[in-house]
């Protein structure tokens, strides 16, 4: 049937250090945006926090980030926060998780299905023995079926795309793999460069069908950075983070001139891990 839609599901991996309004915007652009082309259907959206081994400066604790980032979709029927990737103890290259929400959305027997539609002739003896066997295998062959897996794409902003271009802070080969296997979304300000970026890289003007830019007109300037800035001066952060966020940031005083100067000083997990790579 060619008018069946490819299913998305959107994953967005970061610090979330507080998660913010801006962050939940992104999944709402990013949605509006598939079901506009008329061609996806976004099924679910996930955000995925960064661990603690990542060492970013001023990352305050997982389990808190977690924690605020549940508060925040606690209203939405789509969006929801999945803790694998904060409850490893080595930090995880974004491919990983990407790849690992992947694996979770195949049908339990897809690996041993498309295994088994490809040695036909093996099959010969099973199939007198079990008449409905090919069955299955027919429907792989026609294959609108691989369509049925929905697609996991990488949601995130200018910045993170941006970064792309950042020494040592990605591996080639895993910008190679996401940009060609599964695909970004990034959500720029309208007049925001991305395209500039993109057409600078042959890497990803190679793969920029795959890369979905999605302009946000209503502009929103809400970084957790500045957020955590307010806090630290006592101002307001109130209609920038969702009420149920800021109550828990108030209660456990989390964002402080001590929280801030957390691994200060410590190199991020990624460019410990590739300048060490490229020296060997």
């Amino acid at each position: 049937d060619p008018d069946r839609k490819t299913e998305v599901v959107l994953l967005a991996c970061g610090s979330f250090n507080p998660i913010t309004n801006m962050h939940l915007r992104l999944f709402e652009l990013a949605k509006d945006y598939f079901h506009e082309t008329g061609k996806y259907k976004v099924i679910k959206g996930i955000i995925s926090p960064v661990g603690d081994a990542y060492k970013k400066k001023g990352l305050i604790s997982a389990n808190h980030r977690v924690t605020m980032a549940k508060l925040a979709t606690k209203n939405s029927d789509w969006v929801e926060v999945d803790d694998w990737e904060s409850s490893q103890s080595e930090w995880l290259e974004t491919l990983k998780v990407l790849r690992y929400h992947h694996q979770k959305l195949l049908p339990p027997d897809a690996t041993n299905s498309l295994e088994d539609a490809v040695p036909l002739t093996k099959l010969g003896q099973k199939r007198k023995r079990e008449p409905n066997r090919h069955k299955p295998i027919k429907k792989r062959n026609q294959s609108p079926d691989i369509k049925s897996v929905p697609q996991v794409k990488l949601l995130c902003g200018s910045d993170m795309l941006e970064s792309f271009g950042i020494p040592n802070l990605w591996k080639l080969e895993d910008i190679t793999e996401i940009v060609e296997k599964h695909g970004l979304v990034c959500i720029s300000r309208a007049g925001n460069n991305v395209q500039k970026f993109i057409y600078e890289s042959d890497l990803l003007w190679r793969h920029k069908n795959n890369i979905h830019l999605v302009e946000e007109w209503i502009t929103n300037d809400i970084s957790s950075t500045k957020i955590r800035r307010a806090l630290r001066r006592g101002q307001s952060i109130r209609y920038l983070v969702p009420d149920g966020v800021r109550a828990y940031i108030e209660k456990n005083n989390l964002y402080g001139p001590e929280s801030e100067d957390r691994n200060a000083g410590v190199v991020l997990a990624p460019l410990q891990k590739y300048a060490s790579d490229s020296k060997n």
